[in-house]
């Protein structure tokens, strides 16, 4: 259904986005933020996925700053390379990149965000720091604790796996009780990445529960 795309962020970067589009008008954009995996299959799907119900959907690719064209799985090892990209990134720049995925995404009207695991805590920033959206959704933001400090400027949604341990059970309700104006969900035996099918820790009921809830805040929040 998608296709990757070139994108230019405000001090010249050039990075790749897989971009899928709905069958007719859009009824709005969502920039998908993918885990330290990359665009791979699973963010592919997950954004066609948005697409089919009736969204302009975007996933940039935000490692091309240190590595482009990664997309890898799930092994130990490749967790472990995934890190040390991440940990190469500025969080300024990383922002500029979210900020032209929302001007393609907003081609199709107004834009929300959604993020996994580092890309739930990209759109938790996001929701702070930039400018051009209407909402946003992380799904277990591992760094979101340590940005609990930041004040969302949108209406933010949060999905969490109750036995997750980035952020751990505790960590996740200190966000939700530092921010009264967020919603937070938490789901009962899902762990970290519970919405990846490709993951060990893929947790189905929650997967289309988490699914089912975002959707709505976006049929809400963007049409």
């Amino acid at each position: 259904m998608g296709k990757f795309i070139e994108l230019k962020a405000a001090d010249g970067h050039n990075l790749a986005a897989y971009i899928a589009t709905p069958a007719g008008k859009p009824r709005g954009g969502v920039v998908v933020i993918p885990e330290i995996f990359g665009v791979n299959s699973h963010i592919r799907q997950v954004t066609d996925g948005f697409a089919a119900e009736g969204y302009l959907a975007v996933a940039p690719a935000m490692f091309d700053r240190a590595r482009r064209n990664y997309d890898t799985g799930y092994s130990q090892p490749e967790i472990e390379a995934g890190v040390a990209i991440m940990q190469k990134l500025d969080w300024k720049q990383s922002m500029l990149d979210v900020q032209a995925a929302i001007a393609e995404a907003a081609k199709g009207g107004k834009v929300g965000i959604v993020g996994y695991c580092y890309g739930g805590t990209v759109s938790w920033m996001a929701a702070a720091r930039v400018s051009g959206l209407a909402c946003a959704v992380p799904y277990y933001g591992g760094g979101m604790h340590g940005l609990i400090g930041e004040r969302p400027k949108i209406p933010v949604m949060c999905n969490f796996g109750e036995a997750d341990q980035s952020p751990t059970l505790a960590q996740a309700k200190e966000i939700a009780a530092a921010h009264p104006a967020i919603t937070a969900h938490f789901y009962p035996g899902a762990g970290h990445g519970f919405n990846c099918d490709q993951r060990g820790s893929w947790n189905p009921e929650a997967a289309k529960l988490a699914r089912q809830r975002t959707l709505e805040f976006f049929r809400k929040q963007l049409g």
